[in-house]
């Protein structure tokens, strides 16, 4: 069973910088995509980051030269450090995970989520950003 647990949310100020976590078990795949996707208030759940197990990674316009997604394989951990944060990065945060088939680009995953769907998710951590 695939279990995906955020954690590192909380509220910080315009201007500062958190780190997520997502500690995956029971997910083997030597071919995935992993991503976080966020959903604001009111809004539709959007995809923020992603990285495969090649390690290259793929960002939304609005968060490039912010955030940074990385993962630690022997901990089965992913990561997204965030800086530079914004009242709009204000969310709740969701890890997910894919199954990457004959060597597909990961970024439709972010780019066209309604298209591309993911496999597992977490419940999510909640960021705020106060100005």
């Amino acid at each position: 069973q695939v279990q995906l647990v955020e954690s590192g949310g909380g509220s910080v100020q315009a201007g500062g910088s958190l780190r997520l976590s997502c500690a995956a078990s029971g997910f083997t795949y030597s071919s995935y995509c992993l991503a976080w996707f966020r959903q604001a208030p009111g809004k539709e759940r959007e995809g923020v980051a992603i990285i495969d197990d090649i390690e290259s990674a793929t960002y939304a316009d609005s968060v490039k030269g912010r955030f940074t997604v990385s993962q630690d394989k022997a901990k089965k951990t992913l990561y997204l450090q965030m800086n530079s944060l914004k009242p709009e990065d204000t969310a709740m945060y969701y890890c997910a995970a894919g199954v990457r088939q004959g060597g597909s680009w990961c970024g439709w995953r972010i780019q066209d989520p309604a298209t591309y769907g993911m496999d597992y998710w977490g419940k999510g951590t909640l960021v705020t950003i106060s100005s």
